[in-house]
């Protein structure tokens, strides 16, 4: 394998100045009279001479036209991020232009310098060519690169890539078309698309599974055969919500559907998740019903992230943004004051084990304090029948709930 996918010349390489790529000798190594070697040969000839070169702009940003599309890139702390295509149609960066080297230029990354030149490199040899530009290679390639983007907080560049691997998802008939022939492919493209951009980027099949969208597992399915009978008797909840609920409680409390491998317990919350997120928003006709079905919402899509932990890419930012909804509807409930035991220690609880690290966890600390008293919480299986009264899977997380809650009732025991 080479040493280094750079194609510039190793003089402007280490000045950090932009190579044209000119052969034998490069413009700049004339100008110096300097010795001009590529450690790649450059993959084009000298730039026509009536081309112009990409204008200055302020600071290190710059601007050119790629393939008759303006592309330009804003210069950050640690340096230029991906090119951003002006217009709105797809644009694909002529891998031969001077001007635009990824490898000289991308910004450095949580992944080794070779393992993100490998990506790139990777990207665009498949783009070129629109056979393979679908290939489940290069969807992988483009929803990591998304990743990587989001991790280093350039925001536009990942809902960039994100936005291109759901046209090439379209093209291939849909996420569940994908998943029927790549499974693992369709399994990190839904999933890492969801957590990148703080919402869901793909529909769902309904629940008898049918549909383009992400589907659900056999049991959410043979679950609805008794859903009805395993509802919150005593809540008010709106009815897809309910739906939602019914199904897990049957397959989280019978033994016969809780025994979920590991694939199919993510393809579950996949699931869960996707549809809790989507639910259109509420009537205010009936605020407390409202409150109740949002809390349970926004406590389970926590509820299912905690179970799940962590895949393909952290579901921090994700959990954050669901945190600030559950206080939300938790504080209307409170303004109404609307009493529910079971309920409220259940939401108080899957605030407190995910908002572990984050400035919200004081605030869920303080109302499961509270929560102790007005519900007369005395030991951790009194908080367990609160939990198992709504919903509750016996797992190695009760550990990280029953710590909390040790903390709270100051037992040892």
């Amino acid at each position: 394998m080479r040493a280094t996918l750079r194609r510039s010349c190793n003089a402007c390489a280490k000045a950090k100045h932009r190579c044209d790529l000119r052969t034998p000798h490069c413009s700049r190594c004339v100008k110096k009279k300097f010795n001009c070697i590529y450690a790649n040969e450059p993959l084009t000839s000298s730039p026509d001479r009536n081309e112009s070169p990409p204008s200055e702009t302020s600071g290190n940003g710059w601007s050119a036209v790629v393939n008759g599309s303006e592309v330009s890139a804003m210069t950050f702390r640690d340096g230029p991020t991906t090119p951003k295509i002006s217009n709105t149609s797809v644009g694909l960066l002529n891998p031969g232009n001077v001007y635009l080297d990824p490898f000289d230029s991308y910004p450095p990354t949580r992944l080794p310098r070779a393992t993100a030149q490998r990506l790139i490199h990777h990207l665009r040899r498949k783009i070129e060519n629109s056979s393979l530009a679908f290939q489940d290679e290069t969807m992988n390639s483009v929803v990591t690169l998304a990743a990587i983007e989001h991790g280093k907080g350039n925001v536009k560049s990942s809902r960039m890539h994100i936005d291109g691997v759901k046209r090439m998802v379209d093209v291939r008939g849909g996420i569940n078309e994908v998943k029927s022939t790549s499974p693992l492919t369709a399994r990190m493209v839904s999933w890492v698309s969801m957590l990148v951009t703080g919402a869901p980027q793909f529909q769902t099949q309904d629940d008898f599974g049918f549909g383009s969208g992400i589907g659900s597992i056999p049991q959410w399915q043979l679950a609805g055969l008794d859903s009805e009978n395993m509802a919150l008797a005593d809540l008010d909840v709106d009815p897809a919500m309910s739906n939602i609920i019914s199904r897990l409680r049957i397959i989280f409390h019978e033994p016969r559907f809780s025994r979920l491998t590991s694939t199919e317990l993510h393809d579950l919350t996949c699931y869960v998740s996707h549809k809790l997120l989507l639910l259109p928003p509420l009537s205010p006709a009936n605020p407390i019903r409202s409150a109740i079905s949002e809390c349970l919402r926004y406590a389970l899509a926590l509820y299912m992230l905690i179970l799940h932990g962590t895949t393909y890419y952290s579901h921090a930012d994700l959990a954050s943004t669901i945190m600030i909804y559950l206080k939300t509807h938790l504080e209307a409930l409170a303004r109404m004051n609307y009493v529910h035991g079971p309920l409220g220690t259940w939401a108080i609880s899957m605030g407190m084990v995910a908002g572990v690290g984050t400035k919200d966890h004081q605030w869920f600390m303080d109302q499961a304090r509270m929560a102790k008293i007005a519900f007369g919480l005395q030991t951790w299986e009194d908080v367990l029948v609160s939990l198992e009264n709504i919903l509750w899977i016996r797992t190695e997380q009760p550990e990280l709930f029953r710590q909390k809650w040790r903390e709270i009732l100051k037992v040892t025991t």
